[in-house]
C-alpha cells in the first residue's frame, strides 16, 4: 500500500475497522504508542507525524461519534462475554472462575469479569507479586493467588478457566480433565475452557471429554457475529468520519507546499514593520517613553497582522473550506510576484 491507500488503511486501524473484533480499543492505545515513539525518529518527519496524529483523531471521533466501542469489544472482553452466552442466565454471578496467567491478557479478563459482576476469581500464576499488584489495582473483586503447581486441583473446584500463558506447550490434555469431578447443575452442568492463548494452552482433545466443552481464539468469532448488524450499520458511519478526516490530512499535506512561501511573507513584512517603526520612534525622540514605544510597537503589530490575515488566509488549504490545492497554489504564485518573494530570503526551519 502506498499514498492514500495507505493512509486510509492507517486510518481504519485507528478506528478498530480492521481489527478481529471490530472497534476494540486496544489498537488505538498501540497507534498513540507508536506516535509517541516516533517523535525525534530520523525518517518520522512532519508528515508522517501529522498522518498519525489525524489518524488518532479519527480513531477518537469513531468511537465518541458512533459508539461502535460499545457493541464491539477486545478478545480479552470477547472471551468473558462468550463465557456469559454459555453459562445459564445468571450464571456468570454464582459460576466459579479461574484464570490462569496474570500477564496483559489475564489481567484484562480479570478486569471483564469484575465489571460482569464477578466477586471472587481464583488466579494461578507463577508470581504472587504479580496478583498483589493486580488486587490493588482491581479492587472489585477478591483475587485468590495460587501457584502454577496447584493449577489441576484449582481447575476442578472452577466452573469456568480462562488460559493466557505463554506456554509452548498445551496446559491441559484430555487425561487431565476427564477425572475432574463435574460441573453444578445451576451453571450448566459443563466445564468451560476458555483459551486466548497463542499458541493453545488446552488441546483440543479436551473436547472430546462430555462433561467439557473448550472454546478458543476462532471461536470468539461467535460474539462477533451476534451484533454483525449494528457493527456493520457502525463502521458504515465510521467509515464517513474516516473519509471526512482523511480528506482534513489530504489537504493539510498538501498545504505544507504553501509554508516557505508563508514564512517568506511573514519575514518581508516584518522587515518593513521594524524599519518604518526604528524611523518613527527616532523622530519623536528619546523623550518617549517605555509604555508608549510599545504602544506604537504594538500598533505596528496590529496593522501588519491585520493586513497579512486576508493573504494568509488564501495561502492555506486545510479542507476547512471550498478552496481547493491549485487555487491556493495560484494565490502563492500570485502573491510570490506580487511581493516578489523569490528572490527574498527563506527563513524556513
Amino acid at each position: 500500500l502506498r499514498d492514500h491507500d495507505a493512509s486510509q488503511h492507517l486510518f481504519q486501524v485507528s478506528s478498530g475497522l480492521d481489527s478481529l473484533v471490530l472497534g476494540e480499543g486496544q489498537i488505538l492505545a498501540q497507534v498513540k504508542q507508536v506516535h509517541k515513539v516516533g517523535q525525534g525518529v530520523v525518517g518520522f518527519g512532519r508528515n508522517i507525524g501529522g498522518l498519525f496524529k489525524h489518524a488518532i483523531t479519527a480513531g477518537k471521533r469513531v468511537r465518541s461519534e458512533t459508539s461502535i466501542a460499545a457493541g464491539a469489544v477486545s478478545v480479552s472482553s470477547a472471551a468473558v462475554e462468550l463465557a456469559v452466552m454459555k453459562l445459564p442466565k445468571d450464571g456468570i454471578f454464582s459460576a466459579r472462575m479461574l484464570v490462569i496467567g496474570a500477564g496483559k491478557m489475564g489481567k484484562l479478563v480479570i478486569k471483564h469479569l469484575i465489571a460482569k459482576g464477578c466477586k471472587r476469581i481464583v488466579v494461578v500464576n507463577r508470581s504472587e507479586e504479580r496478583v498483589s499488584l493486580l488486587q490493588e489495582e482491581l479492587t472489585g473483586a477478591e483475587l485468590i493467588y495460587q501457584p502454577l503447581t496447584e493449577m489441576l486441583s484449582n481447575a476442578a473446584e472452577a466452573d469456568v478457566v480462562f488460559t493466557s500463558t505463554a506456554s509452548e506447550t498445551p496446559l491441559f490434555l484430555k487425561e487431565h480433565v476427564e477425572n475432574l469431578p463435574p460441573v453444578a447443575a445451576n451453571v450448566g452442568g459443563i466445564r468451560l475452557f476458555i483459551d486466548i492463548s497463542v499458541p493453545r494452552n488446552v488441546g483440543p482433545c479436551v473436547s472430546e471429554v462430555n462433561l467439557a466443552r473448550v472454546y478458543n481464539v476462532d471461536d470468539l468469532k461467535e460474539v462477533v457475529e451476534a451484533n454483525k448488524e449494528v457493527r456493520q450499520k457502525k463502521a458504515l458511519e465510521a467509515q464517513m468520519i474516516i473519509d471526512e478526516e482523511l480528506r482534513q490530512f489530504d489537504a493539510w499535506r498538501d498545504s505544507l507546499e504553501t509554508v516557505p512561501t508563508i514564512k517568506k511573507l511573514r519575514a518581508y513584512a516584518e522587515r518593513i514593520r521594524m524599519t518604518e517603526l526604528e524611523k518613527c520612534l527616532s523622530k519623536l525622540g528619546d523623550d518617549v517613553s517605555k509604555k508608549n514605544r510599545k504602544l506604537v510597537d504594538d500598533l505596528s503589530r496590529g496593522i501588519v497582522n491585520k493586513l497579512l490575515h486576508g493573504p494568509m488566509q488564501h495561502l492555506r488549504c486545510d479542507g476547512s473550506d471550498s478552496r481547493t490545492l491549485s487555487e491556493t497554489l495560484e494565490n502563492m504564485h500570485a502573491l510570490e510576484r506580487m511581493f516578489n518573494l523569490e528572490t527574498e530570503i527563506s527563513v524556513l526551519e
